[in-house]
C-alpha cells in the first residue's frame, strides 16, 4: 500500500524493452509519454545494474516527439543556445531557470485553459478575451528572461568586453540628456549588453 505514493518503477532491459512493474506489462516510449501527460510519476532503472536512467529515457521521449511531423516545440535558436551552455560557467543555473520557468508557465497555463473553456461556445467578442491570457504568458516569459539575464550577470566573474569603464554602456544616454540615467535605464542597458553576449555565444 505504501507503494501508492512512490514512483512506478520501469525496468529497461538489454534488448531495450521497457517493463512497467506497476502493471506487470511491457510498455513503449509512447506509453511513458502518456504517463507523463497523466501526471503519473515513474523512474526508469537499468534492469541489470539498477542504475537510475530516467533522465536519458525522458530525453529520448522528447527526441521521438520532436521528430514527429508537426510536433516540433523546441525552436532552433533555443536549441543552439542550450547547446552553447554545455560546459559553460552558466550551465549550473540553466536547469533551475528552466524548471522555474516551466512551473510558472504551467500555473499560467491552467488559468489560460480555464478562460479558453469559458470562452468556447460564446460569441466572437467573448473569444477575443483569449488574447488577455496570451499577453500574460508573454509578459511572464519576458520577466523570466530578465531574471535569467540578471542571474547570469551575477555569476559572470568578469565584466562583458568593452564595459571596463562602468559608464561606457550609459554613454549614449548621456548624449540624449545631461541627467544621470536612472536605475531602470541602467538595468535595461545591462540586460542589452548581456543579450549581445548571449548572441555572440550562440
Amino acid at each position: 500500500m505504501a507503494a501508492k505514493d512512490e514512483p512506478i518503477v520501469i525496468k529497461k532491459y538489454a534488448n531495450r524493452r521497457l517493463y512497467n512493474t506497476g502493471t506487470s506489462t511491457y510498455v513503449t516510449l509512447e506509453d511513458l509519454a502518456e504517463m507523463v501527460k497523466k501526471g503519473e510519476d515513474f523512474t526508469v532503472q537499468d534492469a541489470k545494474t539498477g542504475d537510475d536512467i530516467t533522465h536519458p529515457v525522458l530525453t529520448q521521449i522528447i527526441f521521438e516527439l520532436e521528430n514527429k511531423d508537426g510536433q516540433n516545440m523546441l525552436p532552433i535558436p533555443f536549441l543552439r543556445q542550450l547547446i552553447a551552455y554545455y560546459g559553460d560557467q552558466m550551465q549550473m543555473i540553466v536547469p533551475s531557470f528552466l524548471e522555474q520557468s516551466m512551473l510558472a508557465f504551467s500555473k499560467e497555463q491552467e488559468r489560460f485553459r480555464e478562460q479558453m473553456k469559458d470562452a468556447l461556445g460564446k460569441s466572437p467578442m467573448d473569444m477575443m478575451k483569449i488574447a488577455t491570457p496570451i499577453k500574460v504568458l508573454e509578459e511572464q516569459t519576458r520577466r523570466n528572461m530578465e531574471m535569467f539575464q540578471n542571474a547570469m550577470r551575477l555569476f559572470t566573474p568578469f565584466p562583458p568586453a568593452g564595459s571596463a569603464p562602468a559608464a561606457a554602456p550609459a554613454e549614449p544616454a548621456r548624449k540624449e540628456t545631461s541627467e544621470k540615467p536612472d536605475d531602470l535605464q541602467e538595468l535595461k542597458e545591462q540586460i542589452a549588453a548581456m543579450q549581445r553576449k548571449l548572441d555572440t555565444m550562440s
